[in-house]
């Protein structure tokens, strides 16, 4: 059995993550643009990524590609993430 890597914590914790989309969406449930978050290229893939690859979080978290910059998340092709409002259960 091969070891596994160490996984890096999120330079985004969840609630970080969560109140910058808050802002950047307005309300819950609305797509905002990766790019948005303000964070580089590989930065907006690792957290995402991180979090993606949680089930508790994921569920909360909804990947769509449109227009603008895509990123690979967790190996798929996203441009914009929408977050549920039950999120806040968990934060």
């Amino acid at each position: 059995m091969a070891a596994e890597a160490p996984r890096r914590a999120p330079m985004l914790s969840l609630r970080e993550l969560v109140a910058r989309y808050s802002t950047l969406a307005g309300e819950f449930g609305k797509p905002v643009a990766l790019s948005a978050f303000g964070l580089t290229p590989s930065e907006t893939e690792r957290v995402f990524t991180s979090y993606d690859e949680d089930y508790h979080i994921s569920r909360f978290f909804h990947f769509f590609e449109a227009s603008g910059t895509s990123y690979s998340i967790d190996g798929s092709p996203a441009t914009h993430v929408s977050l549920d409002p039950e999120i806040k259960t968990i934060l």
